[in-house]
C-alpha cells in the first residue's frame, strides 16, 4: 500500500524539479526532507511541501508508521506551457515559454 501527493502546474520547469527528485529517489522519508531542506535549488520549496503532504496522507488515511516510510516513486511530468512574446530588434518578437510542472510523490511502508 502507498500514499501519494500530487502538485499541478507549480510554475517551474520539469527539467529543475527533476534534478531535486534525483536526489530523494529510494531514501527514507526524514532523510528526503533533510536533503531537500540543505539543497539549494528553487524546486526544494515545491518538493518539502508535496512530501509533507505524502507522509500526512500515509498517517492519516492509511495509518502507516512515519519512521517506516521511503519514497517509493518520484516522477515529474510537463504541464501547460504559457507562451508570451518578447519585443526584438527592428519590430520582430521572440517566443517565451513559461513551462509548468506536475509533479507526484509515493511514499511506502518499509517491511
Amino acid at each position: 500500500m502507498e500514499a501519494r501527493a500530487y502538485l499541478k502546474y507549480a510554475r517551474i520547469s520539469p527539467r529543475k524539479v527533476c534534478i531535486v527528485l534525483d536526489l530523494i529517489r529510494g531514501k527514507s522519508a526524514d532523510e528526503a526532507m533533510g536533503i531537500l531542506k540543505n539543497t539549494h535549488k528553487s524546486a526544494s520549496e515545491y518538493l518539502i511541501k508535496l512530501l509533507n503532504s505524502a507522509v500526512a496522507n500515509a498517517e492519516n488515511n492509511f495509518g502507516m508508521d512515519k519512521s517506516k516510510l521511503y519514497v517509493s516513486e518520484c516522477f515529474v511530468c510537463p504541464g501547460p506551457t504559457l507562451k508570451r512574446m518578447m519585443p526584438r530588434a527592428r519590430g520582430s518578437a521572440d517566443r517565451i515559454l513559461k513551462r509548468t510542472s506536475h509533479v507526484t510523490i509515493a511514499v511506502k511502508e518499509r517491511d
